[in-house]
């Protein structure tokens, strides 16, 4: 029996823009999203160049709470998702959620919320390394 896959909506956050109109706008226009590194230092690095995604705020999609727990990444698949159930028009309490599915790939995961928490242990030691801190890396949404 062949199985059949609809994409009924999309959402986006990317380095040329948070959403599908900006995004597809930005390629359209062939304008790039990459530029000089600006949420770290990057004096030291042989690269100092990257996409980073800079109109974002988590606080659009997510409370306060919420987003406090979660690494970067999770905050851009969750917010995506959201984005793209508004686009389709659904609301998960009125769809068979046997019959809904989210793809999402990661290379690695949270990397900023293992660096930071890899700082607190060295710096203040094992105890004080948040007990969020496998939870919050890992792709596991």
């Amino acid at each position: 029996m062949k199985k059949r896959v609809v994409i009924t909506g999309m959402g986006v956050i990317s380095p040329v823009g948070t959403g599908i109109n900006a995004f597809w706008d930005a390629l359209v226009k062939g304008r790039s999203g990459i530029g000089p590194i600006s949420r770290f230092d990057a004096s030291d690095l042989p690269t100092r160049i990257a996409g980073e995604v800079k109109d974002f705020d988590p606080m659009q999609y997510l409370d306060k709470k919420e987003a406090r727990r979660m690494d970067r990444f999770t905050q851009f698949a969750l917010c995506a998702t959201q984005m793209a159930l508004a686009d389709a028009g659904l609301n998960v309490d009125n769809v068979d959620r046997e019959r809904l599915g989210v793809v999402l790939g990661t290379g690695i995961g949270g990397t900023q919320t293992f660096e930071d928490q890899h700082r607190v242990l060295l710096e203040r030691g094992p105890s004080r390394v948040s007990p969020f801190f496998v939870p919050m890396m890992i792709a596991n949404l």
